[in-house]
């Protein structure tokens, strides 16, 4: 139904708004009973999806990636669709309003999408005041971020500042330095500046009565070289594992005309880099942290072929909104068949 009837529909309005729009929709179909129609199917909760990953138990493998509610805005009308995890933001400590519009451009030829956001988002306060109505119902990460007038000597601090905030709130942290969106955002993925942002992140961790598992989201331009690096941050830091992978700011074989819209491209055409990057980081750690696959994930194939690289779990975005709700029973029923 949602490829047929309702995406046609969707896609004849600017994404942002369209995006925006369909929160609003949601909350009226929960809050009148009507959002029934597109629940996930029973399927989804079938126990033997269930899995533990980084001390967490997880109601089944596919989750939503950052970037869609980043407010906190609706996770428990996502979380109805049938995902096993909502991660939210990324949040950064102030409200910012992020890059100017228009931001987000749809390559339909592609199935793709460009965004140059920017972090927008009403600041870290607001993702808590959402969050405390959860109850511990929806299985959360915090994705975190910097403001963009912060400069990057003083990044550690904005970490600090949303992991303190939304600790009681989340189930777990994903550290983002990987967005192309933020000016300079990406150079804190260098060893010597990500060593110590997750450093100083594991001893405010360490410090809590109980810690929680901390992610490292990182791009999928790294070279072999790099990823070799980011393998022994994990190991130095101990940190609890890695998202991979972000968008990408590659542009090769594309066929849409907003093809070379400045921003981060997600879609089908990162699903090869990063299966690839899913398991470089996993052989060559020999499989010692887990890892959350993420990017181009249009098919239960492509979710297969992410988890049979290394990934313990998944997340959707791009594909989530080109192939609807159908995509999270789609996945969950090809790992069940498969076991």
């Amino acid at each position: 139904m949602y490829k047929q009837l309702i995406r046609p529909v969707l896609y004849q309005f600017d994404p942002e708004k369209i995006h925006y729009f369909t929160f609003r929709m949601m909350r009226i179909l929960r809050s009148i009973g009507l959002l029934k129609p597109f629940l996930g199917s029973k399927i989804n909760y079938d126990k033997r999806l269930e899995r533990e990953v980084f001390g967490i138990r997880f109601p089944n493998p596919v989750g939503l990636a950052a970037g869609f509610d980043k407010n906190a805005a609706v996770y428990k009308e996502l979380s109805q669709l049938g995902f096993g995890f909502i991660e939210i933001g990324t949040v950064t400590p102030k409200p910012q309003e992020g890059n100017p519009k228009k931001r987000l451009f749809r390559l339909v030829k592609d199935e793709a999408i460009i965004n140059r956001m920017g972090f927008n988002n009403l600041g870290v306060q607001e993702a808590v005041k959402n969050l405390k109505n959860n109850n511990g119902k929806v299985l959360i990460g915090g994705n975190i971020g910097k403001n963009k007038v912060t400069p990057n000597e003083h990044a550690v601090d904005d970490y600090l500042i949303s992991f303190d905030a939304l600790f009681p709130y989340v189930d777990y942290f994903v550290v983002n330095v990987s967005s192309p969106n933020t000016p300079n955002l990406r150079d804190l993925q260098d060893k010597e500046p990500l060593t110590k942002l997750l450093t100083a992140l594991q001893k405010k961790n360490n410090s809590k009565p109980k810690r929680k598992p901390i992610l490292l989201k990182i791009a999928p331009d790294l070279t072999d070289t790099q990823l070799l690096d980011i393998i022994d941050i994990v190991k130095t830091t101990a940190i609890d594992g890695v998202i991979a992978t972000n968008t990408t700011i590659t542009r090769e074989n594309l066929k849409s005309e907003n093809k070379n819209e400045v921003g981060g491209l997600s879609g089908k055409p990162l699903t090869a880099r990063s299966t690839q990057v899913i398991k470089f980081l996993h052989d060559n750690s020999n499989g010692s942290f887990p890892i959350i696959g993420v990017g181009g994930i249009h098919s239960a194939e492509d979710a297969l072929e992410k988890l049979d690289a290394g990934a313990s779990l998944v997340q959707l975005f791009t594909g989530f909104i080109y192939e609807g709700p159908q995509l999270i029973t789609a996945i969950n029923k090809a790992i069940l068949n498969k076991e």
